[in-house]
């Protein structure tokens, strides 16, 4: 693949790289957004959620020639009164910044904004996602664009520029916040793909969102915009059963929900009918003549499956604050064949937010760092009530967990004391199908690997009296 290609597939997709200062101004989250598109909403009463994702989709300049294909040309639908009021929206008039999905050369991504969550989401393919959802419902048709709009452009036009590179090469990266509470600046861990971790996050929930406005009966009122992306990223959990209280569509929970979307569509065929689209749409001749495409594809969805939806979602050590490492860190040799199930015991409550688990995150470091006289925190990871697994030590890294057991096996805590109960299901499946399964998958963890559970690091062996050990004691299946 020449540079010319790859820049003319970077064009493709609306992207490009500026040398720019970083960005200043209103913060980077999606509470401002939502705000913004509420202040929209109360000062013209009446609109509906498809008149406002048009005109959104006006200002930023979105009306590429596959969306127009699926969604027609939105300044037909878009009143110029209405794109007045949204751009002289009093604080929060900021979309035409906010939806622009743009990497800079200093690796700063824009376009971003940072959930309640924890999780860092793009916009633009959120809102084509939930305007390919509204349109279908309004018309009464199906919703052919929801998955080329969303994921299937980004994915197939990422796999065939790269195909040249490793397959866990192709997608992402991640990276973290200047800061979490006041967010204005996103910089990435390394050169970004098309696919970052936030475009595949903003595409999943624009399929999850889209699907279930779809799918509304006709009886049902539509909610506005604001409510609609409320209900998905704003909630409170309560504490017990967590994340088990909440059945519905929520940002945890993009994972396993899109996949029971996407899972039984054929995706490798899905993806080459978009190319074929973008090929004829945008006469990129040349993709019909590269005869790789069908395997880059093939090998690019494995690794999606493997990264997104087989793992967790991980909270990186920046984004919860970690301080930098004391020492030089001791390499792991892999693959491992154990894993030692801990419980914290204190902090002695279940984290339920980002805001809470984060907080946890840095007492236990600071109490391993600084009571403990370790180097870091001790456990490779750590599993939060709020549907998240946090970096820890990490995959490659020895901690300090298991005494005289902590270069064969992976440490992982939950958060809070199980002494007597356990933690909630979806808290407990965090560990023993997804953590334990992206482990396995990636070449971590041996297949026929051994799970101990085990408390306050005194010694490896299963602790009878602790409830949550005893039903570690009954997981022989749990990697099935």
């Amino acid at each position: 693949m020449t540079s010319l290609g790859l820049f003319f597939i970077v064009t493709l997709l609306g992207y490009s790289t500026v040398h720019s200062r970083p960005a200043v101004g209103h913060l980077r989250n999606m509470d401002s957004f939502i705000q913004a598109v509420q202040q929209v909403e109360e000062s013209n009463h009446g609109l509906s959620p498809l008149a406002l994702v048009r005109a959104l989709r006006r200002i930023a300049g979105h009306d590429d020639a596959m969306t127009v294909h699926f969604l027609g040309t939105s300044h037909i639908y878009t009143a110029a009164g209405l794109e007045t009021a949204i751009l002289n929206t009093s604080t929060f008039s900021f979309f035409d910044k906010a939806l622009h999905h743009i990497v800079t050369d200093n690796g700063e991504e824009r376009g971003v904004v940072l959930a309640p969550d924890g999780s860092t989401v793009a916009l633009a393919p959120l809102m084509l996602g939930i305007e390919a959802g509204l349109h279908a419902q309004t018309e009464g048709t199906p919703a052919a664009g929801l998955f080329p709009l969303t994921l299937g452009r980004t994915l197939g036009l990422t796999f065939l520029s790269l195909q040249d590179f490793p397959p866990s090469n192709r997608l992402g990266p991640n990276g973290c916040w200047d800061n979490t509470v006041y967010p204005k600046v996103f910089k990435l861990y390394w050169p970004a793909t098309l696919a970052t971790d936030a475009v595949i996050y903003g595409g999943m929930d624009g399929i999850i969102l889209g699907t279930h406005l779809v799918n509304l009966a006709k009886s049902e009122s539509m909610p506005p915009l604001s409510e609609i992306l409320k209900g998905f990223y704003i909630f409170n959990l309560l504490e017990g059963n967590g994340l088990d209280d909440l059945p519905g569509k929520i940002s945890p929970k993009r994972r396993e929900l899109s996949r029971s979307i996407l899972e039984p569509l054929d995706l490798q065929n899905k993806v080459m009918e978009t190319l074929a689209l973008v090929w004829k749409l945008e006469r990129t001749e040349w993709i019909a003549f590269d005869t790789g495409i069908g395997q880059a594809v093939k090998e690019g969805l494995k690794e999606f499956v493997q990264k997104y939806w087989d793992c967790p979602q991980i909270i990186p050590r920046c984004q919860w604050g970690a301080k930098p490492r004391d020492g030089t860190p001791i390499p792991l040799s892999l693959p491992l064949g154990h894993l030692f199930v801990h419980h914290t015991y204190i902090p002695s409550a279940p984290c339920l937010t980002f805001p809470d688990c984060a907080r946890n995150m840095r007492a236990m470091q600071r109490f391993h760092q600084e009571d403990r006289g370790w180097g870091d925190i001790g456990y490779s990871f750590v599993v939060g009530s709020d549907g998240y697994v946090y970096e820890g030590v990490g995959w490659n890294t020895v901690g300090r967990h298991t005494r005289g057991q902590n270069s064969i096996g992976y440490g992982v805590s939950f958060i809070g004391n199980y002494s007597s109960v356990l933690p909630s299901r979806y808290t407990l499946d965090l560990l023993r199908r997804w953590l334990v399964q992206c482990a396995v998958g990636g070449g971590r963890l041996v297949s026929n690997f051994t799970l101990k559970g085990h408390r306050q690091a005194v010694n490896y062996t299963t602790c009878p009296g602790d409830t949550l050990f005893s039903e570690i004691s009954r997981w022989e299946n749990f990697r099935e």
